[in-house]
C-alpha cells in the first residue's frame, strides 16, 4: 500500500467516523468547572483596567488578576471593558479582585451562592458537588 494510498483511507475512515457519530466528543457539553471555598458570587461591570464596578460598588482588579471567560480560557482585562457579567470571584489581602470566573447560565442557575464573607462564613461548603448549604 502507497503512502498516499494509507493517507486517503485515514482521512475517509475519519469522515466515516465524523458522520456516523455527529458531536460524539462534544456531547457531553462543557466540563463542570471546580471554584474554590472562598470564592463569591457577584455582578461586575467592567471598566477602564483596573477600575470594576463589583456589585455596583467600585473595586479594582489586583497586579496579575486571572479572568476566565464562560469556555474557562483566561482573557485580558482590557477585553473585557464595557461588559457586565455575573461572575464567581475572590479577594486578594488587600481587597483586590484576583480571580474572576464569568459564570454559564447553568452556573447562574446553582443557588445558593454566597455573596458575602459573612454568608459564607456561616454556610457549608461541598467541594466535590460544588453547593452550598444554609443552615
Amino acid at each position: 500500500m502507497t503512502r498516499q494510498l494509507f493517507v486517503n483511507r485515514l482521512i475517509a475512515l475519519t469522515m466515516a467516523l465524523l458522520v456516523l457519530c455527529p458531536g460524539a466528543a462534544w456531547s457531553q457539553g462543557q466540563p463542570t468547572r471546580q471554584f474554590p471555598g472562598n470564592a463569591l458570587r457577584g455582578v461586575i461591570e467592567f471598566g477602564e483596567p483596573p477600575d470594576v464596578l463589583l456589585n455596583g460598588s467600585p473595586c479594582r482588579l489586583s497586579p496579575g488578576a486571572r479572568i476566565r471567560n464562560t469556555s474557562n480560557m483566561m482573557v485580558l482585562s482590557g477585553t473585557m471593558s464595557g461588559a457586565k457579567a455575573t461572575v464567581h470571584y475572590t479577594l486578594d489581602n488587600a481587597g483586590q479582585l484576583r480571580d474572576i470566573w464569568v459564570l454559564r447560565d447553568q452556573e447562574i442557575a446553582q443557588k445558593p451562592w454566597p455573596q458575602t464573607p459573612q454568608q459564607a462564613a456561616q454556610w457549608e461548603f461541598d467541594a466535590g458537588n460544588q453547593t452550598w448549604t444554609q443552615p
